[in-house]
């Protein structure tokens, strides 16, 4: 009777041993695609990083009637759905900008068009890069490596923000100063994502709300006669499926 406990015993034991050992390999296996998919991802970020900046420092003599700016002329014959470049100091956000006739497209594609978890930064499909709208919207996925929009929380904390109330805003056609005004986290059941205003007053009724919404207080003031964009990401910190953190800034063009 004992050797027969005994002989079960042994056999459930195996049985748990190769199933504990399968877990084990599976998830290595899926952990070790995930970092994959970061490596990967951050390699194909650089090339075009190196390309963009690389535009930068030769300042290309282009002919005036192009109104495209020269650092991006090469970056459009990599993608033509390329519309800018967004550079957020002391984080890992320095992305081009994509435009799609949706907003589904580059939420799983990088800018070679490739399959990709981290997606690409997109903007909104109803705004144009030619002139930009009163609310200009990016989008981005919050990546664990802190790629993308992973770092974009780095304003909800205080010290970070004070000595961070500006970012680079670039279109292929003009260059904007970024003044944060606000930050905060919501849910979608806020529709913080209009583009379009059908008077002032609609306008300065939605800017005195997500200026009510920030956690952070700024100085920085916002008329009718400006126009914002609107960087958003999701974000887990009030709701795990809904939530969302959104920073909205003051657009003043600088070049």
């Amino acid at each position: 009777m004992k050797k027969t406990e005994s002989k079960k015993m042994t056999w459930l034991q195996k049985v748990i041993l190769l199933t504990c050992v399968a877990v084990f390999l599976f998830s290595l296996i899926k952990i070790g695609g995930i970092g994959f998919d970061y490596v990967q991802s951050e390699q194909v970020m650089k090339e075009i990083q190196e390309q963009y900046k690389g535009n930068l420092q030769e300042n290309k003599a282009i002919a005036s009637e192009n109104p495209v700016r020269p650092q991006f002329q090469n970056l459009l014959d990599i993608n033509p759905n390329i519309v800018g470049w967004l550079t957020v100091d002391d984080t890992k956000i320095d992305y081009p900008i994509l435009q799609s006739s949706d907003n589904n497209h580059y939420l799983n594609r990088n800018y070679k068009e490739d399959i990709s978890k981290s997606g690409s930064i997109f903007m909104d499909y109803r705004n144009q890069a030619e002139s930009v709208d009163r609310q200009t919207i990016i989008y981005g996925h919050q990546m664990k490596d802190g790629s993308m929009f992973g770092q974009l929380d780095k304003f909800l904390e205080e010290d970070f923000f004070s000595q961070h109330k500006e970012f680079q805003f670039d279109t292929i056609y003009e260059s904007y100063k970024v003044e944060i005004f606000s930050v905060y986290v919501t849910t979608t059941d806020f529709n913080y994502i209009e583009t379009e205003f059908s008077n002032d007053e609609e306008y300065m009724n939605f800017i005195e709300v997500i200026k009510d919404k920030s956690r952070m207080q700024t100085d920085i003031h916002v008329t009718e006669k400006d126009d914002i964009i609107t960087l958003s990401t999701c974000n887990d910190l009030q709701d795990p499926e809904d939530g969302r953190l959104v920073l909205h800034g003051k657009l003043t063009k600088t070049n």
